[in-house]
């Protein structure tokens, strides 16, 4: 048995490697950048926990979600292995004691989500840390044109670089050969480090039911009584589908839940529990559900609606069958689906005169300046992930540099008595925490700075020293602390005098332009993958770049060569009556701050939710979502004809 066998047979009681593994493992040890393509359930974690334990320092994750990190943290640490994790949900004490195990060396994997590298606090910390590996999962998000673009992914790269992380692995179980290369060029991965795994999973059977939106339940209904193919997951679009199925599927005497994001945290951590232990036999989710989620006896997935992309459906068939056994992966395809999930597309893209607005504001602002994001989504009324691709757009256009985040004011309290703190000290630093203590408004436990600067300033003290100050008794375990007001700070580059605003605002309607119709063409090809009599397994690995020397013989195609053309059916769009035209015209009148621009309005009316409509409490008007049913483009020409 090779020492790498050893090593994963001794730490995680495996024999041999799944496929692929080795490989990764290999370059990394080498110290070569890696990126690891692998399909959902193949292994991707060991990847990095192996090299994690045989490497001298640190192996830092970087991971968008918390329930996995969460998971991930667990089940190391019961195998013994010194792992931990940084997120909101972490007391003062355990994120002290999580820097304490980081700078004496004894931490080998640190989970972080990617925001956290945005942290001036934290990157000190990581600069006087051996970090001898970067893993980042879920790294398709770095990808601009990639189905889940997300802004803070693509500064990984650059601040990986500037700290001199290296080696880095890349992991994902959704790129296309695009996204692929986007991956390997931002992180400077050599093509023969790309290792990717066959994403054909033979025990997967594909089938797709053409079937009206009328007919949808009954059928699913019918299908779990007869078949029980339990454990299943039923993925739908939208909350109140989930609840509208998971009902419908309680009353045929099924034991069925809801899972969505709007649900309490209680009633969705609950519900996750119960289907994960088995006392649950249907989950009823939107997209909230899934990610990270390790249950190897799934034996159908079932998708009520049509997946936002293949991207989406990949990862979420993904989840059946892990344990090799049948498992049954049926879309109940019904086109009216695009409407929805076309509005959704439609609602995020920014109005123009909100990106004037936007580049106005920040554009004329002095050369080092900072803001809030959560205050300036809802001024010029761009959603707050948009903003944040906004921002990032001009950060890549060359007209803003970030400097990082940073809290505006924080709350603290004591934890031992005061005085006691203060004996800890010399006179000198007594005088200073007491005049610290003093600076800030007391409540019954919590004393508060609304503005840490001002603060500062007060005292006659740099900031440095006040922040060192409250983070040093957090560390120590003297106060809690909670900061408050994240704001972020950038520096304009080039002359601000000689910048073409218009011509810059231009640029970015154009990129939103196109991420739009990429995103709809996205949702075309789920309807081209539905229609297709060909075998349905060859057709969505060719998407992710891989083939088959045959047809897979499972699929519900191949299993029925002689059925008629596949139709997809579509009812026709409601047309827009008088009395829609009387509704669009009466919210016009009332002339909502919110609603003045064409698309807004739009939005409004289709039921799609917006910081400036959430602000103005507009989601509770009566006409909010009344429009939801037509198409948005077909909504938006009429307020554009009214506004």
């Amino acid at each position: 048995m090779s020492s790498l066998r050893q090593h994963l047979l001794h730490h995680f009681g495996h024999a041999a490697f799944r496929p692929g593994q080795e490989e990764v493992v290999e370059s990394l040890l080498a110290g070569r950048s890696a990126l690891a393509v692998f399909p959902t359930g193949a292994g991707k974690s060991l990847c990095y926990q192996l090299p994690a334990l045989l490497l001298p320092g640190l192996t830092l994750v970087i991971s968008p979600l918390i329930a996995l990190m969460k998971d991930q943290v667990e089940t190391l640490q019961a195998r013994g292995i010194r792992a931990a994790r940084l997120d909101s949900t972490l007391t003062a004490a355990e994120v002290a004691g999580v820097f304490e195990a980081m700078q004496s060396g004894s931490l080998k994997l640190l989970y972080v989500a990617p925001e956290r590298l945005m942290n001036e606090n934290f990157l000190r910390r990581l600069k006087q840390t051996q970090v001898s590996l970067l893993a980042i999962d879920e790294s398709h998000c770095i990808s601009e044109w990639g189905h889940n673009f997300r802004p803070d992914y693509l500064r990984l790269a650059e601040v990986s670089r500037k700290l001199k992380l290296k080696p880095v692995l890349a992991l994902t179980a959704t790129a296309t050969p695009e996204v692929a290369a986007d991956i390997r060029r931002t992180f400077r991965i050599a093509q023969a480090d790309h290792v990717q795994t066959p994403f054909h999973r033979a025990n997967l059977e594909l089938i797709v039911t053409p079937i009206s939106a009328r007919e949808r339940l009954p059928l699913l209904i019918r299908l779990l009584n007869q078949d029980k193919p339990f454990p299943a997951i039923v993925y739908v679009t939208l909350q109140e589908t989930s609840e509208h199925v998971a009902t419908a599927l309680q009353r045929a005497g099924l034991n069925a839940a809801a899972y969505h994001a709007g649900l309490p945290d209680e009633r969705r951590a609950l519900v996750q529990e119960q289907f994960m232990s088995g006392g649950l036999e249907v989950i009823v989710a939107t997209i909230a559900f899934g990610m990270g989620i390790d249950k190897a006896d799934i034996r159908a997935v079932f998708h009520y609606n049509l997946p936002k992309s293949l991207e989406n459906y990949q990862q979420e068939i993904g989840r059946a069958g892990r344990d090799g056994k049948h498992s049954r992966c049926e879309m109940l395809a019904c086109a009216d689906d695009l409407t929805v999930l076309q509005n959704f597309i439609f609602g995020d893209t920014p109005t123009e005169a909100a990106l004037r607005q936007l580049l106005d504001h920040l554009l004329r602002q002095g050369e080092t300046f900072d803001i809030s994001q959560y205050d300036l989504s809802r001024t010029v009324d761009i959603r707050p992930l948009v903003l944040e691709t906004v921002l990032t757009y001009l950060e890549m256009e060359g007209a803003l540099t970030p400097l990082g985040p940073f809290y505006k004011g924080c709350q603290f309290r004591f934890l031992q008595p005061e005085a006691r703190i203060l004996s800890g000290h010399k006179p000198e630093r007594q005088t200073f925490l007491k005049r610290l203590f003093q600076a800030g408004k007391r409540g019954y436990k919590w004393i508060t700075f609304a503005n840490t600067e001002e603060v500062a300033s007060e005292l006659g003290e740099p900031l440095e020293r006040v922040n060192s100050a409250l983070q040093w008794m957090q560390e120590a375990g003297e106060i809690e602390l909670r900061p408050s007001g994240l704001r972020h700070r950038y520096q304009q580059r080039g002359d601000p005098q000689k910048r073409d605003l218009a011509k810059l605002a231009e640029r970015m309607v154009e990129l939103f332009a196109k991420r739009e119709t990429n995103d709809v063409r996205r949702l075309e090809r789920i309807l081209t993958y539905a229609e297709d009599q060909r075998c349905l397994t060859r057709h969505l690995l060719r998407y992710f770049g891989e083939d088959l020397d045959k047809d897979c013989g499972h699929c519900g195609s191949c299993a029925d060569r002689a059925a008629a053309p596949r139709r997809i059916p579509k009812t026709n769009p409601p047309v827009l009556t008088t009395e829609d035209m009387a509704v669009i015209q009466a919210v016009q009148d009332e002339r909502h701050a919110a609603l003045r621009a064409p698309r807004q309005l739009a939005r409004f009316l289709c039921g799609i939710t917006s910081p400036a409509t959430t602000r103005d409490r507009l989601t509770r008007h009566d006409a909010f979502g009344s429009l939801q049913q037509h198409p948005f483009q077909q909504v938006l020409i009429q307020c554009e004809s009214l506004l």
